[in-house]
């Protein structure tokens, strides 16, 4: 039996947790998502097993990431993708990843006050998460937080990019679907035309075409065409389009949705769905080893001793940072 809104986590064990995230609980949900997040290694534990759990039932969900340079209306153009998706009958969980200072760590957290009207839907879970400075767009736990809304059986999950540019190429490791949004006129065609973020994208929607704005995404939507034909093709046997879109005036959005489907039929009929997401697998897996690693590496009392040390050497200039690691590694491995 799911809990009551109001039940908190605190004393619950992971079976009825991962049960109330199966049965559709969004509290749970929410709660189970704050759970994996913490640093707390209590926590930690507890969301490990809920992710064990819940990994048994992964609903086949679209997970797409959306992304693109900061001002370019992720949130509008996802209010009213949203719209649409719920308006197909389908539900939606969107993942915002809002960046964090790096001096004071906080976030806003703005993104779902920005979207008013899909934060009222019942179909639509909002959940914003800030990045604590996780280089790659994403948060450092986004990967746990769709698995969790996967087993919730959500339709769609959006994943809001924190919107850096180039280095947002990590969204590829745990989405299914990449689409990137550019600013029509801001100096963003040259830019897009780079290898990085362009190239991992599967649908390119040139946002804020309305008003004065269409004769210049025109042109913009032909130099990325152009850009799309000077670089190798994401997948054989299938064109990237360029789409011209308004949140304003709902230009674009059902075209876009409707190539989102495309993608995903293309994607199953050749197998590369499932192999992508094996890949993604292994890939956290590898990412998670080496998060651990690093954890017991600086745990260690004889390592923390020694960095002492040899911080000191390198400092002084006695000893380089390089000699200095591979010191400081060696003496880990030899006390195990």
């Amino acid at each position: 039996m799911a809990p009551s809104p109001g039940q908190p986590t605190t004393g619950m064990d992971a079976e009825s947790i991962a049960e109330a995230i199966m049965a559709g609980c969004r509290q749970m949900l929410a709660r189970a998502i704050t759970l994996v997040e913490s640093a707390k290694e209590e926590h930690q534990e507890k969301a490990h097993a809920v992710l064990d759990l819940c990994l048994a039932k992964q609903r086949e969900s679209m997970v797409i990431g959306i992304t693109g340079s900061p001002g370019a209306g992720k949130s509008s153009f996802i209010e009213a993708l949203g719209e649409e998706i719920i308006h197909r009958g389908l539900t939606l969980a969107v993942l915002c990843i809002d960046p964090s200072s790096r001096r004071s760590g906080g976030s806003i957290l703005g993104d779902k006050a920005r979207m008013e009207k899909l934060s009222t839907r019942p179909e639509a879970f909002i959940r914003p998460t800030p990045s604590s400075c996780h280089l790659g767009g994403s948060g450092p736990r986004t990967h746990e937080t769709i698995m969790l809304t996967r087993a919730a059986g959500y339709d769609v999950i959006l994943v809001e990019t924190v919107g850096v540019g180039q280095s947002e190429v990590q969204i590829e490791n745990m989405t299914d679907c990449i689409l990137l949004l550019m600013l029509p006129g801001s100096g963003d065609e040259l830019q897009g035309i780079k290898r990085g973020i362009m190239e991992i994208a599967d649908i390119i929607c040139i946002s804020k075409t309305d008003g004065r704005q269409e004769q210049i995404a025109s042109l913009a939507q032909a130099d990325f065409e152009a850009a799309l034909g000077m670089l190798p093709p994401k997948h054989e046997g299938r064109q990237r389009k360029v789409l011209l879109t308004s949140a304003l005036n709902g230009k674009g959005i059902t075209e876009s949705w409707e190539e989102i489907i495309a993608h995903f039929s293309f994607m199953r009929k050749r197998g590369i769905l499932d192999a992508r997401r094996q890949e993604q697998l292994s890939t956290l897996l590898e990412g998670l080893v080496e998060e651990e690693l690093k954890k017991q590496f600086m745990a260690d009392p004889g390592v923390a001793k020694r960095k002492k040390e040899i911080e000191a050497a390198v400092l002084s200039r006695s000893l380089s940072p390089f000699s200095g690691a591979t010191q400081l590694v060696k003496s880990f491995i030899d006390r195990r």
